[in-house]
């Protein structure tokens, strides 16, 4: 704790000198479409010093008075400069534009030296225009499978979702989509993404040194940004891909004042295996399909004012026909996420953020076998605020603080079952109630040309509140069952703590740096699942007075190196991470036991521990652009309830962990791209032997995932071809003239598993033959899903 009072109060110290300070601020934005522009590094070369701007393209850039060559910088566009004379304050909003002929000028230029010179460790940006030329599995560009590629990031499993950071769960990454919560960021049972690629504008992945305005998961925060829509013209642009289409629009509400951005995507899954199935077929009238629906406005009202709407809704609805069988079922789910935000300018030097947000996410499944019907319903749903402020001292200094409230309910589990006229006895519906309350100040600040250091400190609050039940077994015999009613508002639990975030950079003489960093969460809602994978039915559960909150810290360290002019980044990071108050289902426990008992009942806790290292080189310039990541990692668990009170390995442990990405630019017209992977397989448990009782077979397990699958590897490639942006035609005089093409449009070709690698999605145990005749014997058989499989997407832009 000394040591984070002292980092607070360093920037006191700085000497106030006799020269005037003047502040250049403004927001960047696209010059084509209003769009504005995060990430871009505003400099002033002569004086090695500049600024970044944010989420909203807002810059302040505090310097001694004087005149200067101001540089814009940003990866997809020419560098721009301009000389201002700043003997007083400047507000300048810059439109920054593409220009094909100055293509080497932006690559050479954007960013450059960022990842030796900021304290960012663990953090990606990655650019959507780039994602959308890699390898897309059924032609569907998608977020996560590319965050997938990177060190330190592992997969559930064949073609899942879910994803793994630093030995933490999947509960344990925050997703956010214009700062609204994702629960389930997945359709199709985990094969795609929520996030449509067509609404979205950035990626930001924290894998490490998580800042102090970042909390409530302790391993990871993807961040999502959605488009803001074109200010200046009407677009309409879109896909027809094997799988699913895709449309989107956008425009202005008001020219260089406001604009909304539409965008939907749907699946036709359902209208393929309705061709399929026969009407004859005892399955006809199964299906299934997803789509999402995107939206967007945002409007200036004054300079120092602006305005934000967005919109997420997405659902999957699979339905399963067995006429023969008198069954059928239907099981729907998605995500529903609103988020209202106000930028406010009180200064030059002074930006806040008020954002209010919704986010809900159902699962339900429902069934009917002739007379009688079951249904099972679980959610979660969020109502919450947050402010943000950001101030800007001077070119080397900047400090954010806040505050963020979210008000939980959770619905972990909700059955009804009848038959006829008779309505079985499940119990009341499960709802838990919860407050959620954190503040959060942080300070971004250069001591001197050699250390710069980001220090924060959060205070996170959790209360939770009744309306509850809480169902106290007994032993069955002499203690009987109880119960404890708790009324509207009581609190039942109250847990808060201290989350202290420190990284630092320290600048080497060869041009090379080292980074440290360290971070300590709370965690208070956590993901149950009885499945291997994850899928839509796994549970989000509160903590309660029984299920305390996960507890976690990482700390890290790393060398980060520049090489020939800037153009290959290279990276080695070593970390170290330790989970507490982990939570498993008990063995032997199975669904609809939560019936009439509280889900935590069924639950144990443990501890858990990862460490490993990850290396990482990325070419972002010239015609040939990609990476190499390799993690080498170790992930083990500690239930006394489970596996006798050993240690065993997490399901996603995963010793070794290769991606390589390339992206080669043929010209304007064709690119094409390819990425491999190889990872050492998941574990899992299987019998240890098996024996004969009555008749039956019955099996003896061996230690909780100690079978690991075969290694996992694929290669995919990809190729997009381009449509010329002019056409030329014959004006009135026989001139020949570049027109430029009101329809552009590509062809994206794919192809996932080239090799037709039949990878482990999971084993099982079979048995062949008879044990009188003596050929009985047992086998464990692979289940393997996708086999090569080739791709083609047109996409088109009016």
């Amino acid at each position: 704790m000394k040591l984070f009072l002292i980092v607070f109060s360093i920037f006191t110290v700085f000497a106030i000198t006799a020269q005037t300070k003047s502040t250049l601020s403004g927001y960047v934005t696209d010059s084509k479409n209003g769009e504005a522009l995060i990430g871009v590094k505003v400099y002033i070369a002569s004086t090695n010093q500049g600024a970044v701007t944010n989420n909203y393209g807002f810059y302040s850039l505090t310097v001694n008075s004087g005149k200067y060559t101001i540089e814009f910088r940003s990866t997809l566009y020419p560098l721009e400069s301009r000389e201002i004379d700043l003997t007083q304050d400047v507000r300048l909003d810059i439109e920054l534009g593409t220009n094909v002929k100055d293509l080497k000028e932006i690559v050479i230029n954007a960013k450059k030296g960022e990842n030796v010179n900021s304290t960012q460790m663990g953090q990606i940006e990655l650019d959507i225009e780039k994602i959308k030329t890699l390898p897309a599995f059924m032609g569907e560009v998608d977020v996560i499978k590319t965050i997938q590629l990177l060190p330190g990031v592992s997969s559930v499993s064949e073609g899942g979702q879910g994803f793994y950071v630093r030995g933490g769960g999947p509960d344990q990454n925050l997703v956010l989509l214009d700062e609204g919560v994702v629960y389930n960021a997945a359709h199709l049972f985990g094969f795609f993404s929520v996030f449509n690629a067509d609404a979205v504008k950035s990626v930001n992945l924290i894998k490490g040194g998580m800042p102090a305005n970042y909390g409530g998961r302790m391993s990871s925060v993807l961040e999502v940004n959605m488009n803001e829509g074109n200010n200046k013209n009407f677009k309409v642009k879109g896909g027809l891909g094997a799988i699913s289409s895709r449309l989107t629009v956008e425009g202005p509400l008001k020219k260089d004042k406001g604009s909304f951005i539409i965008s939907g995507r749907r699946t036709y899954i359902d209208l393929i295996m309705k061709a399929a199935i026969p009407d004859t077929s005892p399955f006809a009238g199964s299906s299934y399909f997803f789509y999402d629906f995107n939206a967007k406005f945002n409007y200036k009202i004054t300079d120092k004012d602006r305005i934000f709407l967005s919109g997420y809704y997405g659902k999957d609805v699979f339905n399963f026909e067995d006429r023969e069988g008198g069954f059928n079922a239907k099981m729907p789910w998605g995500n529903g996420i609103a988020a209202l935000r106000w930028n406010h300018l009180f200064s030059n030097k002074l930006f806040m953020n008020l954002t209010s947000t919704f986010s809900d996410y159902q699962f339900s499944f429902g069934s009917k076998q002739d007379e009688f019907r079951f249904e099972l319903f679980s959610g979660v749903r969020d109502v919450g605020t947050k402010v943000d402020f950001s101030y800007f001292p001077n070119s080397r200094h900047s400090i954010k603080w806040g505050a963020d409230y979210i008000y939980h309910t959770f619905t972990p589990t909700s059955v009804s079952a009848q038959t006829d006229s008779v309505v079985f006895n499940t119990g009341a519906a499960q709802k838990l109630y919860a407050h959620e309350t954190a503040f959060y100040a942080l300070d971004d600040f250069e001591l001197n040309d050699v250390i710069k250091i980001n220090a924060g400190l959060r205070y996170s609050m959790y209360h939770h509140v009744g309306p509850f039940t809480r169902y106290i077994k007994g032993d069955g015999i002499s203690t009987p069952d109880t119960a404890i009613n708790y009324s509207k508002g009581d609190v039942i639990k109250f847990y808060h703590g201290l989350e202290p975030r420190l990284s630092a950079r320290f600048l080497l003489p060869d041009k090379s740096s080292i980074k440290t960093g360290y971070s300590y969460n709370y965690q208070y809602v956590h993901l149950t699942s009885l499945s291997a994978v994850s899928l839509p039915t796994d549970i989000w559960y509160p903590s309660t007075d029984k299920a305390k909150p996960e507890i976690g810290w990482q700390a890290s360290i790393g060398y980060f190196r520049n090489f020939l002019n800037d153009m290959f980044e290279t990276s080695v990071e070593l970390y170290y991470k330790e989970m507490d108050n982990m939570i498993e289902y008990k063995e032997g426990a199975v669904p609809g036991d939560e019936v009439n008992d509280n889900t935590d009942n069924l639950l144990v806790y443990g501890k858990g521990w990862a460490y490993g290292v990850e290396f990482f080189i990325k070419k972002s310039v010239g015609k040939f652009t990609g990476w190499i990541g390799y993690t080498w990692a170790k992930t083990d668990r500690k239930f006394p309830d489970l596996n006798e009170g050993n240690i065993y390995p997490a399901k996603y442990d995963r010793r070794h962990d290769l991606s390589i990405v390339g992206t080669y630019k043929l010209n304007d017209r064709w690119t094409f791209s390819t990425s491999f992977i190889y990872a050492t397989g998941n574990t899992l448990t299987l019998p240890s032997s098996w024996y004969l009782q009555e008749q039956n077979l019955l099996f003896n397990y061996g230690a909780r995932n100690s079978t690991r699958m075969a290694p996992y590897h694929r290669l995919d490639l990809s190729a997009n071809w381009y449509s010329k942006d002019y056409k030329t035609k014959t004006d009135a005089q026989g001139n020949e003239i570049q027109v430029k093409k009101k329809i552009k449009s590509n062809w994206a070709f794919s192809i996932y598993n080239v090799y037709n690698r039949a990878n482990p999605f999971f084993l099982y145990v079979d048995n062949d033959g008879k044990f009188l005749n003596g050929d009985f014997k047992i086998t464990v058989k692979q289940v393997s899903l996708f086999p090569i499989i080739p791709s083609v997407t047109w996409n088109f832009e009016i």
